[in-house]
């Protein structure tokens, strides 16, 4: 059998050189020159099972880079199509277009917020402390302080603020028959809330600005206001709706003089409130 090696010097492109090794069959007849394939068809098969492996290390790498949204690789890769990504709610994991998604399965809510936004530090140390009381297998203390059904469920926040500028959700036990379609239209509804606010403390003036009605499953009613005092200024946007015998409220607030540089977040946060 011959087999036959051929090389090419690099960048003499019409110098090559063969080489043939004829061997001598056992049964004594004459050897035949038999040209084998070249290198390249040789090894042909292992390149292109090299070429599959080492794409499928690439592949691989990407998705653990996704999976850990190293150096914000996910957030980037998902701001392409934004809608999908929330449609999917990735963004509960991951921030798309600068915003973080918070879902509440047991009240039953999500709304979106500003990814920079940290939770209330108050109510996650009593929702650990809730869940480790669960765990417990002491008994329950005998004077436990009981939830006031104005605290809030769930708050949002930027990181060291004084509490001005804020998300929080406030979730109420009421009457099955209440609907606040009693009060009248989204601007009854509006003028009602405002006159409850500045009637609550002393010296305390609010003002409606702008209300409507979004209907899906719920009603939501979107009120806008502004609340002043002799010690603040404050814009706040409200969102309420009924179901199953609990009263939503949705509270974003900032202080006036902050308002036109919040006021697109505080909309998003508004609009994307929804019950599930």
């Amino acid at each position: 059998m011959a087999i036959i090696q051929q090389c090419h010097i690099h960048g003499l492109k019409s110098i090559s050189f063969h080489r043939i090794y004829t061997s001598k069959p056992s049964d004594g007849r004459r050897g035949q020159e038999v040209k084998a394939r070249p290198p390249a068809t040789e090894f042909a098969p292992l390149a292109s099972k090299f070429e599959r492996r080492f794409l499928l290390g690439i592949g691989s790498a990407s998705l653990l880079a996704v999976g850990a949204n190293f150096c914000g690789i996910t957030s980037f890769v998902l701001g392409f199509s934004p809608r999908t990504g929330r449609e999917l709610k990735l963004d509960v994991l991951y921030p798309i277009g600068g915003y973080s998604r918070c879902i509440d399965p047991n009240q039953g809510f999500e709304f979106m917020y500003p990814s920079n936004w940290v939770g209330d530090q108050t109510l996650l140390y009593r929702a650990a402390g809730k869940a480790e009381s669960q765990r417990s297998l002491d008994p329950p203390p005998l004077h436990k302080r009981r939830r006031n059904v104005n605290d809030p469920v769930v708050a949002f926040g930027p990181p060291g603020s004084t509490g001005e500028l804020n998300v929080s959700i406030i979730v109420s036990p009421i009457s099955p028959d209440f609907e606040i379609e009693a009060f009248g239209g989204a601007e009854e509804v509006g003028e009602a809330l405002v006159r409850t606010i500045a009637g609550s403390r002393p010296n305390l003036k609010g003002t409606l600005i702008e209300s409507s009605i979004k209907e899906d499953c719920v009603k939501y009613y979107k009120l806008e206001f502004r609340v002043e005092s002799p010690i603040f200024h404050r814009h706040n946007i409200a969102v309420c709706c009924v179901r199953n015998g609990r009263l939503y409220t949705l509270n974003a607030q900032a202080p006036e003089s902050k308002w036109p540089e919040v006021k697109s977040d505080i909309h998003v946060i508004a609009n994307s409130f929804t019950l599930i």
